[in-house]
């Protein structure tokens, strides 16, 4: 029987309540599917940091890297000043563990509201590749003559060409495998890039030229497509249908996805992963960790557990995702209200209940 290493951290607000129901749906998938889960909880968050005044330690990161993934539930707390934990805690995972790939799916689910008129599962159905390594998240730069009328501040956006290529490697990859072709919804599949090359002709110049260079070698089964970024925020509302997978850089690729989420139903059903192919991943919903719902059991967990089916997804655990994704979707068609908090008709915990027990049938 095959055991996954999993480290499993709450984090702050109602993270930990969606991410229990998330481990009771995978501990579901594991007795229906036959592979075991060792569990490792971690404690990282706003509350050890106001006692202890660390974020994420070093010897955390000696830890996660024992895991074979990791599932979160949210970083953010009232109490601490915006920008530690986020970067203590995410950016430091992130970067440590060197987990270059964002995946942000975007799929409206049966029986979910979206804000888009007309449109529904079948056009908003698309994924959006983001490189989460580089770009203006690096911290170059800095500010000099600070609280002066003259104070200036810099911060510069650094590509490497192995950062690009490696990102579009794996872009390609996946549009091969589930591509609308790949998935038979489509007639090929096909990846776009997202970029800016009128204004930022050096960054997404590299890009470009990496992109097309890779796909005429080694991707020409692949139909390749260039998106200006301002003109792929109009399309992802006037005509979503258009997109199958787009990759784009960190900046870029940060901003399109909430915009994403937000047709696709919100921040309840949103979930990503920060993904090293070779090495720890980390799955998490998209939404923060909304401290004014915590501990009243009215939270939306769906987001939570659709991270946990991408990590069993990555994993391996094909046809346990494949029987998750289909309990989210009979759940969110035929039980739910709404995904917003306090109106979905049933707590937290009955959301989650109801999608193990479909599991398990």
């Amino acid at each position: 029987m095959k055991t996954y290493k999993i480290g499993v951290m709450g984090g702050d607000g109602t993270g930990p309540e969606v991410t229990v129901e998330a481990v009771k749906v995978m501990e579901a998938a594991c007795a229906k599917f036959g592979f075991k889960v060792e569990q490792t909880e971690y404690d990282f968050g706003g509350e050890r940091y106001k006692r202890t005044g660390e974020t994420l330690p070093d010897s955390a990161i000696s830890e996660f890297k024992k895991q074979d993934a990791i599932l979160l539930g949210a970083i953010g707390h009232p109490d601490v000043a915006p920008g530690i934990l986020e970067k203590g805690i995410l950016l430091k995972a992130r970067f440590a563990l060197d987990q270059y790939i964002n995946l942000r799916p975007v799929r409206l689910f049966p029986g979910v509201e979206t804000p888009l008129k007309g449109k529904g599962p079948k056009e908003i159905d698309y994924v959006v590749v983001r490189e989460n390594s580089g770009d203006i998240y690096t911290g170059s730069g800095g500010l000099m003559m600070k609280d002066t009328p003259h104070e200036v501040a810099t911060q510069t956006a650094v590509y490497t060409r192995f950062q690009v290529d490696r990102c579009l490697k794996y872009a390609f990859e996946y549009a091969r495998k589930h591509g609308k072709k790949a998935r038979g919804v489509g007639e090929e599949n096909t990846l776009g890039l997202v970029g800016k090359t009128n204004v930022l002709t050096f960054l997404y110049d590299l890009w470009e030229r990496a992109f097309h260079e890779m796909g005429k070698k080694d991707y020409p089964d692949i139909r390749r497509d260039y998106y200006h970024v301002d003109a792929t925020c109009m399309w992802m509302v006037k005509s979503p249908e258009w997109f199958d997978v787009l990759v784009t850089g960190n900046l870029f690729g940060d901003i399109i996805t909430d915009l994403g989420a937000i047709t696709q139903g919100g921040m309840g059903i949103a979930a990503g992963g920060n993904i090293n192919p070779e090495g720890v991943s980390m799955f998490e919903p998209i939404g923060g960790s909304a401290p004014k719902y915590t501990g009243k059991g009215v939270i939306n967990p769906l987001a939570a557990i659709c991270a946990m089916q991408m990590m069993l997804e990555t994993l391996g655990e094909q046809t346990a995702a494949e029987r998750i994704d289909v309990a989210v979707r009979f759940v969110t068609a035929n039980k739910l209200k709404s995904l917003a908090a306090k109106q979905m008709g049933y707590t937290t915990s009955e959301v989650g209940d109801m999608v193990a027990e479909l599991v398990a049938e």
